[in-house]
């Protein structure tokens, strides 16, 4: 497994996380939690899904801060300089070290629980950078707009048998964007809050998105 890490002066010094398939990529992820997430990659390739490049931003230690970087709701000041951070430093990072730069119908961001409500929200204020959302059990700090923005990316939803409040989460999101008319999947997993198959979900995520 090929990661590599860079600390940026954002914040202070945020660490960022690449995770670099064996092969060119076929597509490209964006995430938060990316301490968590960028070694995903490896299932990915394991899985033989797409050769996928995976761009992760570390989480704060402290969850309130995470939670304020993550949802647009709590600090719109924090959020807003993340979201900068997480679209426009990492991406260039991704060109300017890697020479990775994928259309956006290669290019997605992904999260997990309130990861997946920064998935959503980064996805929905960006449909012109990122063409698919892979969400995993979204928190509900972030609900769907009155009014969903035009256009909008694909959106992917998975969440688990033994996570009721998530589970209900992901529901509301998906009906509300169909409304809206995304192109919407949306599928529940055997397992709980943090298991497993939040990481077995992303190869077939990626796949999706590449229409395999």
């Amino acid at each position: 497994m090929r990661l590599v890490t860079e600390t940026f002066e954002y914040d202070g010094g945020r660490k960022v996380t690449a995770y670099l398939p064996p092969g060119p990529p076929e597509a490209l992820v964006f995430a938060g939690d990316g301490q968590l997430i960028a070694p995903w990659g490896e299932f990915v390739a394991a899985a033989g899904g797409p050769s996928t490049m995976i761009v992760g931003v570390h989480r704060l230690a402290d969850e309130t801060l995470r939670l304020h970087e993550y949802s647009p709701g709590f600090d719109p000041e924090r959020f807003a300089a993340h979201e900068t951070f997480l679209v426009e430093e990492t991406r260039e990072w991704a060109k300017s070290r890697f020479g990775v730069a994928l259309p956006r119908e290669r290019t997605a961001v992904f999260g997990v629980s309130a990861g997946g409500e920064l998935a959503l929200a980064i996805g929905l204020r960006h449909p012109d950078v990122y063409g698919a959302v892979f969400c995993a059990s979204p928190g509900a700090g972030y609900r769907p707009p009155g009014v969903m923005p035009s256009p909008l990316p694909r959106v992917y939803l998975v969440a688990g048998t033994r996570e009721a409040f998530f589970r209900d989460n992901a529901i509301r999101w998906a009906d509300a964007l169909r409304d809206a008319g995304a192109e919407v999947v949306i599928t529940e997993r055997d397992g709980a809050h943090g298991d497993p198959f939040w990481r077995a979900e992303l190869p077939l995520m990626v796949a999706w998105a590449l229409r395999r």
